[in-house]
């Protein structure tokens, strides 16, 4: 007799109330071969029943069904793991697999729970954006850094460095690749700064013609050339005067103006061209690079004694591949920016996003601006889909993953020995291990190893543990 209060379900009771269930719902036997899902796991994975059950984990990954599998995660640790991977249309899935064992203690089943979470990871980065906005990002109340996304820790590292060096006369040398915002920084330092009611001269030094830098930069006296005024002009340097000068791509400054240059920090004073006596000129030195100027030097390209002179502080922005917490939100910037400009209303799908941020943005924020500014014009529609991404990022996204997949070790690159010793496996593995290594020396913890490498942070820590790296 059945006591009060118990239900007694049949198996197929139970299955059908298991179809009814919100949450994906997996099960796979000890040997991870497929027993049965729920609709809702169908509906998730894009997969359908009748084809999957009996077939194996390891089929599953190689398909793309779901890369990592939590219930191999299952099956090799003996206990209960998460991990979030994505599905063929890149929606983020969080897995749950649970281990079952039968009274004697053996692994018999495996039930593994999914569940959408793209949506959280939107919100949630939305959600910060804002909050950072809202704030001004302010350093101690003083610092204002409005409408500069930094949600990685290392932009945020890189605002803080410039919160204090605002405040600070020094000659700042900001480098990094093009596009990664090295003009917004410079204007940072100089707004939060004593300087900020004086002017900001913003001078590029590659844009220029070589026959004009000169007086450009410092002026001339009338008559002084042929075509010059006769009451003479004077130069970006005296226009900049209690203010700041910066001075963008350095690095393509002429050599024989470098001397120049050196001498005017050096006095504190220039001189017009054509003209004989010193003016006094009272500026702060910003300056930026994409290039290697250390290099540079080294090459005779550029002169050591200005370098030292430049690189007072440096503040190195690094590009956006390797921030890529930013991406999310400065798309959600763009985004918000263009639709009050161009009075629309228009969003981003999940997976549209989700594209995005794998893709390595050659361009930087620059490129990201621009692609967000395509997008709202050429979109029709009022969301902004996968198909409306331009089909080079989705090519280069591809090949990429391709690549990641299929590509030799560039370790082993030429060197065939490596891999007929432990085959093509065992010099994937030897890779590995050294990728996992090195990140574990750098940045520390499993979930920051994580981050910086791309991966859901239960692998870095199961392949830890099967490379026996502490």
């Amino acid at each position: 007799m059945r006591a009060q209060g118990q239900i007694s379900l049949s198996e197929s009771d139970l299955y059908g109330v298991l179809d009814k269930v919100d949450d994906a719902i997996f099960i796979d036997d000890a040997n991870g071969n497929a027993l049965w899902l729920n609709r809702a796991c169908e509906d998730l994975y894009k997969i359908s029943r009748d084809e999957v059950i009996g077939t194996n984990i390891a089929q599953l990954e190689r398909e793309g069904v779901f890369t990592p599998s939590v219930a191999r995660l299952v099956i090799e640790s003996g206990k209960q793991a998460d991990v979030v991977h994505q599905n063929r249309d890149g929606k983020r899935i969080l897995s749950t697999g649970t281990p079952i064992f039968d009274e004697e203690g053996r692994l018999s089943l495996i039930i593994s729970t999914s569940r959408d979470i793209t949506e959280l990871i939107n919100l949630q980065n939305e959600l910060e954006f804002v909050q950072n906005t809202l704030s001004g990002l302010q350093d101690e109340g003083r610092f204002v850094a409005d409408d500069f996304v930094a949600q990685s820790p290392e932009m945020r590292e890189v605002l803080r460095l410039t919160g204090r060096l605002a405040e600070i006369d020094s000659t700042v040398l900001i480098s990094g690749e093009s596009g990664v915002g090295k003009g917004v920084i410079a204007e940072l330092l100089h707004r939060n700064g004593p300087r900020k009611n004086g002017p900001f001269v913003k001078i590029n030094c590659g844009a220029i013609p070589e026959n004009l830098i000169e007086s450009e930069l410092f002026g001339y006296e009338g008559g002084a050339f042929t075509g010059s005024g006769r009451q003479g002009k004077a130069g970006l340097f005296e226009t900049a005067d209690k203010g700041s000068v910066f001075l963008d791509e350095i690095s393509e400054l002429p050599v024989k103006l470098q001397v120049k240059l050196l001498q005017a920090i050096q006095d504190r004073a220039i001189s017009r061209v054509g003209g004989v006596e010193p003016i006094p000129i009272d500026v702060r030195i910003i300056s930026a690079t994409n290039r290697n100027l250390f290099s540079l030097v080294r090459e005779g390209q550029f002169r050591e004694d200005l370098y030292y002179r430049l690189n007072v502080v440096p503040i190195h922005v690094p590009p956006l591949r390797e921030r890529i917490a930013d991406i999310a939100p400065l798309i959600a910037h763009f985004l918000n920016m263009y639709n009050i400009r161009m009075n629309d209303h228009k969003e981003m799908t999940p997976d549209a996003l989700a594209l995005l941020t794998e893709y390595d943005w050659p361009g930087n924020v620059r490129e990201l601006q621009n692609i967000v500014e395509r997008l709202m014009i050429t979109t029709n529609e009022a969301t902004i889909h996968p198909d409306n991404l331009p089909l080079f990022i989705l090519n280069r996204i591809r090949d990429a993953a391709k690549t990641r997949e299929d590509g030799p070790p560039a370790s082993f690159a030429g060197n065939p020995s490596k891999l007929s010793a432990g085959g093509l496996k065992g010099a994937l593995a030897e890779t590995e291990r050294s990728i996992l290594l090195a990140a574990r020396e750098r940045y520390g913890s499993t979930r920051a190893v994580a981050k910086a490498l791309g991966v859901a942070q239960p692998t870095v820590v199961r392949k830890m543990r099967k490379y026996d790296i502490p």
